[in-house]
């Protein structure tokens, strides 16, 4: 990537830094909430911020914090004309890395039993993923002005996971695991 280009990736920071203004911790704090819509590596939601700011769409300041003062981003002009102009252009259907049907792809190297045992914590996840969404849904009040997105975005998320658990379901019936049909 063009040091000069702007990612899908930095984007998301862009949003997520939004009008109220973010710092790295909080962009990490907010994907691990998220992490059904966006996963990065903890040191790019670090790096992309100081990027952005010198390009010209992020300003920064130094904020107290907890224990040390953080440093506090926030959008400029340029950073809104650039959210502006990139919400103008066509969506892309979703890029999914889908690592559980790589896997169920892969079977053919394995016993069925090894395969279902591979996926055998999707379940659990998906349960911590469907917690996360409660709290999500307490706090989409609390932003007023992103409560509607927040809402729309929550509600695909739980599709996401009743498509996953029946998949799952199905995975499991055809290869005689827990969720085999009797």
């Amino acid at each position: 990537m063009s040091s000069e280009r702007l990612s899908p990736f930095s984007y998301a920071v862009l949003v997520l830094v939004g009008e109220g203004g973010a710092g790295p911790h909080d962009l990490v704090r907010m994907m691990r909430r998220g992490r059904i819509y966006w996963t990065a590596p903890q040191s790019q939601w670090y790096a992309e911020p100081k990027r952005l700011e010198r390009l010209g769409y992020l300003s920064s300041r130094r904020a107290p914090g907890r224990t040390n003062d953080r440093t506090l981003y926030r959008l400029t002009d340029a950073g809104r004309a650039a959210l502006r102009d990139w919400l103008a252009t066509p969506a892309p259907f979703a890029r999914i890395q889908d690592e559980p049907v790589v896997r169920l792809l892969a079977a053919e190297y394995a016993d069925d039993a090894t395969v279902l045992a591979g996926l055998g914590t999707l379940r659990a996840e998906i349960a911590d993923l469907r917690a996360g969404l409660v709290v999500a849904a307490g706090l989409e009040a609390t932003l007023p002005h992103r409560e509607r997105a927040l809402r729309l975005n929550r509600r695909l998320a739980e599709r996401i996971l009743d498509a996953h658990e029946e998949w799952l379901d199905a995975v499991e019936a055809e290869l005689g695991g827990p969720g085999r049909a009797a």
